[in-house]
C-alpha cells in the first residue's frame, strides 16, 4: 500500500516548472519518444531488437561482439549488448589512466564542479519526477528483472529522492572540512575529504537502476573518475540512465559505461588499477576481488538476513504481510531478502504462518508478484528443498514445487514461494549449519521457532553466519530490543514492532557491518565513507619567535 502512496506522490509532484523544463528541452516532443531514450521499453522484441552499447572517453561505442539476451518471461532473443572482450580494453584502461589520483575535482581543484553536480542532480530528479519518465524506467526495469509494478516503480521512487537530496549546495557540503587550532600562532590543522582518482564500481542485477546510480553519483560527487559495470542481463537500464544525465548535464567524458564478462572485467581493473573498487554482489567474487585489488575495495556482498519475532505478539496480520514482503517480494531476488525467520515459542501458537502461506499463495506469474529467478535455475532450489527435506524433525511448510504455465526459459527458476521449518537444534548441528545457512537468492526461506531460554542459541547461530547486512527484531519490548541489538552486528537492522528487512529508502544508511571493507550506499556518511578518505592539511605560516636561535640536535 505504502509503494501506491509513493507513486501518487512523486507523479503529483511533477511541478508546471519542470514539465516546462521538460518539454522546451525536449526536440522530439510532438512524438512519442523521450529527448534522451533510444529505446521504447514496451516495444522492444525478437523484431525489433534493443541494443546496448559502451561509452568510453566521452563516446559511446559497440564491439566485435555483440551478446544475444533472451526475454526472461519467455526465452525470445530481444536485446544485444556490445560486449567488450579483453582484446578491446585499452581504450578503457587509457581513459582511467588519464584521471591523476587528487580526482577530477577536489577543495583546491575545479571546485565549481561540486555545483555543477548539484544541478545535475535537480534536473535529473526532475525528469524522473516526470510521469512519462519514471514509466519509462519502471517497464524497462521490469522487462529485464521482471518484478511487478510496485516493486519496479519503487526502484525510480528512491532513485528520485535520492537525486533530489543531492540537489543544490548538497553536493559541497558532502566535502565539508573542519579546522583545529595549533600548538602557537600561525598554525592550524585542516581535515578534508579527499577523492581517490580513478575507481571502478560493479553492480548486480537486482536493481538495474537504483544501486548503480546512487554509487554512481556518490562517486562524481566526491570528485572521482568511475567506470560502471552493471550485469549485462540488465544493463540497458543503465545505458538509457546515462543518455538521461547527459541529458541534463553530465559531462560525456566523466563516467565510462562498459559491458563485459567477469574475466574481461577482470583483467581490466588488474592493467588500469583503479585506486578504488566498489562492488555489490556475491560472496565469492567479492572476495576475489578483494585479494586481486590488494583489498583496495568496498564490498556490499550476499546477505543471509534474519528476522526474530520477539515474546509480544501483536499485529499479526501485519507481521504476516512484512514477512511475505520481505521473503517473496521480486522473488525473493534482494540481498536484503528475509532468508531465515526465528519465531518466539508465542508466534508458533499464533496464526501466523498459515497466513504467510496464504500471503505467499496469491502471488502469480500474471503481475509479477512471482517470477523468473534469474541466478538459481529450478533444478538447483528443488535439489536445495531436498537436501533440507532430509533433516530431522524439517518440513515443507508451503511451496517447493516449479511455476505452472509458464515460458521462462530453463536457465532461470521458476519456483513458488517456499518455506521449510528445520528445528534450531538441528540447524546448530555443524553437519547442518552450512547447508541451512547457504543463501538461495530465489523466493526461498528457512523458518525455526525458540523457547524462552534458548535466545542464547539464536545467538550462536547468527554469530556464525558470514554476511551482516541486514536484520530485523520485531518486538515492542524494550528490554528484548536491547538484548537482541546488543548481542548482533548488522549493518542495517531494523526494531520495532514494524521491523522489515527489505525496503530499504534513501533517507537511512544500508550496507553491511562487521567488515572494514563494507560499503553504505545513498547516505551523505555513506558517499564519504566509501568515495572519499581523510586528507590533513597543517597550515604553519608563523611568525617565528622572536630572536630565534637553532637549538641544539635532538
Amino acid at each position: 500500500m505504502h509503494r501506491v502512496v509513493l507513486q501518487r506522490e512523486i507523479r503529483s509532484r511533477a511541478s508546471h516548472k519542470a514539465l516546462s523544463w521538460f518539454n522546451s528541452s525536449n526536440p522530439f516532443r510532438h512524438a512519442h519518444s523521450l529527448p534522451f531514450a533510444t529505446v521504447e521499453a514496451e516495444e522492444i522484441s525478437g523484431s525489433q531488437p534493443a541494443e546496448v552499447q559502451n561509452l568510453v572517453q566521452g563516446k559511446w561505442k559497440g564491439s566485435a561482439v555483440w551478446n544475444t539476451l533472451v526475454d526472461p518471461l519467455n526465452g525470445e532473443p530481444f536485446i544485444k549488448v556490445a560486449e567488450i572482450n579483453e582484446n578491446e580494453i585499452q581504450p578503457f584502461v587509457e581513459s582511467l589512466s588519464k584521471c591523476p589520483k587528487h580526482g577530477l575535482h577536489n577543495p583546491f581543484k575545479s571546485p565549481e564542479r561540486y555545483l555543477l553536480y548539484g544541478d545535475i542532480s535537480a534536473k535529473a530528479a526532475h525528469m524522473l519526477s516526470l510521469p512519462k519518465v519514471s514509466d519509462f524506467f519502471t517497464r524497462l526495469i521490469q522487462r529485464v528483472s521482471p518484478k511487478s509494478y510496485q516493486q519496479a516503480f519503487g526502484e525510480v521512487y528512491v532513485t528520485q529522492k535520492f537525486l533530489e537530496n543531492f540537489s543544490g549546495d548538497q553536493v559541497r557540503f558532502l566535502a565539508r572540512s573542519f579546522a583545529v587550532p595549533g600548538n602557537h600562532i600561525g598554525q592550524q590543522s585542516h581535515g578534508y575529504r579527499w577523492p581517490y582518482g580513478p575507481v571502478a564500481i560493479i553492480t548486480p542485477f537486482n536493481f538495474p537502476l537504483e544501486i548503480p546510480v546512487l554509487q554512481l553519483m556518490g562517486a562524481l560527487y566526491m570528485g572521482n573518475k568511475p567506470i560502471l559495470k552493471v550485469d549485462s542481463k540488465v544493463s540497458i537500464v543503465m545505458d538509457q540512465m546515462m543518455r538521461l544525465l547527459h541529458h541534463c548535464g553530465l559531462p560525456v567524458e566523466d563516467v565510462d559505461f562498459i559491458n563485459s564478462d567477469g574475466k574481461t572485467m577482470n583483467k581490466l581493473l588488474m592493467e588500469a588499477n583503479p585506486r578504488m573498487t566498489l562492488f555489490t554482489g556475491s560472496s565469492r567474487v567479492a572476495e576475489k576481488l578483494a585479494v586481486d585489488l590488494k583489498g583496495r575495495v568496498k564490498l556490499e556482498d550476499a546477505g543471509f538476513d534474519w528476522k526474530i519475532l520477539g515474546p509480544d505478539v501483536e499485529e499479526v496480520d501485519y507481521v504476516a504481510w512484512v514477512c511475505d514482503q520481505d521473503a517473496y517480494a521480486c522473488s525473493g531476488q534482494k540481498c536484503s531478502a528475509q532468508s531465515i525467520l526465528f519465531m518466539h515459542e508465542n508466534w508458533s501458537t499464533s496464526s501466523l504462518i498459515s497466513k504467510v502461506k496464504d500471503l505467499a499463495e496469491r502471488r502469480k506469474l500474471e503481475d509479477l508478484t512471482v517470477g523468473p529467478v534469474l541466478t538459481v535455475t529450478t533444478e538447483a532450489m528443488l535439489e536445495h528443498k531436498k537436501n533440507l527435506l532430509q533433516i530431522p524433525g524439517s518440513k515443507l511448510l508451503f511451496g517447493g514445487e516449479p511455476l505452472q504455465n509458464h515460458s521462462i526459459p530453463a536457465i532461470y527458476g521458476a519456483l513458488k514461494p517456499t518455506a521449510i521449518y528445520i528445528p534450531l537444534e538441528e540447524i546448530l548441528k555443524p553437519t547442518n549449519y552450512e547447508l541451512v545457512t547457504k543463501e538461495i537468492f530465489g523466493p526461498f526461506q528457512i523458518i525455526t521457532d525458540y523457547k524462552k531460554d534458548q535466545l542464547p542459541m539464536v545467538f550462536d547461530a547468527l554469530e556464525r553466519m558470514h554476511a551482516h547486512l541486514t536484520a530485523a527484531v520485531v518486538s515492542n519490548d524494550p528490554i528484548f530490543l536491547q538484548d537482541v541489538i546488543g548481542k548482533t552486528v548488522n549493518g542495517t537492522t531494523y526494531a520495532g514492532l514494524r521491523a522489515r528487512t527489505t525496503g530499504a529508502p534513501q533517507n537511512h544508511w544500508f550496507g553491511p557491518a562487521g567488515d572494514p571493507r563494507g560499503a553504505g550506499i545513498g547516505t551523505p556518511e555513506a558517499i564519504k565513507l566509501v568515495w572519499s578518505c581523510h586528507r590533513e592539511i597543517i597550515y604553519d605560516f608563523g611568525p617565528l619567535p622572536r630572536g630565534f636561535e637553532i637549538p641544539p640536535s635532538t
